[in-house]
């Protein structure tokens, strides 16, 4: 099991940047990718922003550019940089980990959500 913690959320006025975190624990030695999601109200939950264990990044388009996710390892905590913000980001933004098993028969892999962070921007 992994469990993820996300911190760093709050109000901020547009144009700001605020940082959030997310800390794994648990079996976090078979971690592969983490990323970063969001859920607007009456809106589903979006892909952010991804890394993998190699260090190689994925964005939304909507972010390119203000957003960076980087990774530590070495701390099992994954990050998300975001500058320039926008009204449109306000959103609760939920890290995820996804742990692969490698047996000789198959690959095992699952999906860990942490609990939420609120992030709402004002314009």
């Amino acid at each position: 099991q992994v469990q993820l913690v996300e911190s760093g959320g709050g109000l901020v006025q547009a144009g700001k940047s605020l940082r959030l975190s997310c800390a794994a624990s648990g079996s976090t030695f078979s971690i592969n990718a983490m990323g970063w999601y969001r859920q607007a109200p009456g809106k589903q939950r979006e892909l952010v922003a991804t890394v993998s264990s190699g260090g190689s990044t994925n964005y939304a388009d909507s972010v390119k550019g203000r957003f960076t996710i980087s990774r530590d390892n070495a701390k099992n905590t994954v990050y998300l940089q975001m500058s320039s913000l926008k009204p449109e980001d306000t959103a609760v933004y939920y890290c995820k980990a996804t742990r692969v098993v490698l047996t000789p028969i198959r690959k095992y892999e699952s999906d860990y959500w942490g609990q939420g962070t609120q992030v709402t921007v004002s314009s």
